[in-house]
């Protein structure tokens, strides 16, 4: 009887310290993942990559569809980011649509989220192409439903965030409004962007004053008024997110890379004919001025927002622009599709899935 009693403890005992050991296990890899900075790294070949093939993937616009457009190379498809002191897991649709079956995700910017918003749908189709999905647009609203999961992924067109609004003044950008904000409201996962728009000007200039406070400038310093926009989307953020319904994200500061200098190459004034990322880990033209700014903002709100840090990743990617092979004229802002955007998903998929 004794010898089954012992037989038993030993049974259980061994069976807990197996467990506890899995389970500890688990936490460290988790914690790992958690305290690596996904954002320092480097880009390096992987015959694997791209995600996806791009012909496989209809819904792409002509603007990002590099390879349909005549690029005559694919070097630039063939790069992975390496993270230093971990590696990111690969991108899984199958394991990101499952997570968030019967939910809903909204990129809310300019073109820059319809670049990652192409991204993530080419991702998720690509991964089960027979699913069946429903695509629409109300107002600046675009919608892909994944119907055999109930997910939406939405794009919302607002490229400064705060309110642009037509009065009998004329066009004004109201840097204190924010009422664009409702269609926001409940949605599972948000990843936020502005800042490609608030250089614009001349005819490409949406607006004609700008009102801060119940007063109006015909115009400000730019970084000025970026800050005071974002100050209120924080706010707005604070007041209105619920941490246990909405995972918040943003984007970061996607750069353009008009002037070789920046890169070593004086007198080179596009990214035409760039064929490879800058290597190492440090871009010689140093960060943006307006990620510090974004920066500053992100430190006040009391809500999780968390940062998609891709500026210093992206400066390295000279080589990932459309340039003439996009929608029209030199595009050395936007990004190929496959491409860039879809590393910018695969370090999502690293926070919200294996973490």
């Amino acid at each position: 009887m004794s010898w089954n009693f012992f037989t038993i403890f030993i049974c259980i005992f061994t069976s807990f310290f197996v467990l506890f050991f899995h389970h500890s296990n688990a936490n460290a890899n988790a914690n790992v993942k958690r305290s690596c900075n996904f954002f320092e790294g480097s880009w390096i070949v992987d015959e694997t990559y791209p995600l996806y093939d791009s012909t496989q993937c209809p819904f792409i616009e002509h603007e990002f569809n590099c390879q349909k457009n005549g690029r005559p190379n694919q070097d630039y498809l063939k790069y992975r980011w390496q993270p230093h002191g971990c590696s990111l897991e690969r991108f899984d649709g199958g394991a990101f649509l499952k997570k968030f079956k019967g939910k809903s995700i909204m990129f809310v910017g300019d073109s820059l989220s319809r670049n990652q918003w192409q991204s993530l749908v080419c991702l998720l189709y690509t991964s089960l192409p027979n699913t069946k999905y429903n695509t629409t647009r109300v107002g600046d609203v675009s919608l892909f439903t994944f119907l055999d999961f109930e997910l939406d992924v939405m794009l919302d067109r607002s490229v400064y965030l705060v309110d642009v609004v037509r009065e009998e003044k004329g066009r004004i950008l109201k840097l204190d409004s924010i009422e664009g904000g409702t269609l926001w409201k409940g949605i599972d996962m948000l990843i936020f962007n502005t800042w490609h728009w608030w250089n614009r000007r001349g005819t490409t200039q949406p607006w004609d004053y700008i009102e801060i406070g119940g007063q109006y400038y015909k115009d400000m310093d730019r970084v000025v008024a970026f800050e005071r926009a974002l100050f209120t989307w924080a706010k707005w953020i604070d007041t209105n997110i619920n941490p246990a319904k909405t995972i918040v994200f943003f984007q970061g500061i996607s750069p353009s890379h008009y002037n070789g200098t920046d890169w070593n190459e004086p007198g080179v004034k596009t990214c035409l004919g760039q064929m490879q990322p800058i290597s190492g880990s440090t871009y010689p033209g140093g960060l943006p001025p307006a990620l510090k700014v974004l920066k500053k903002v992100l430190y006040t709100i009391e809500k999780q927002v968390t940062l998609l840090d891709v500026t210093n990743l992206c400066l390295l990617r000279k080589d990932g622009h459309p340039s003439i092979y996009g929608l029209s004229g030199m595009d050395c802002s936007h990004w190929c599709l496959a491409g860039v955007p879809d590393i910018w998903n695969e370090i999502l998929y690293n926070f919200i899935v294996m973490t």
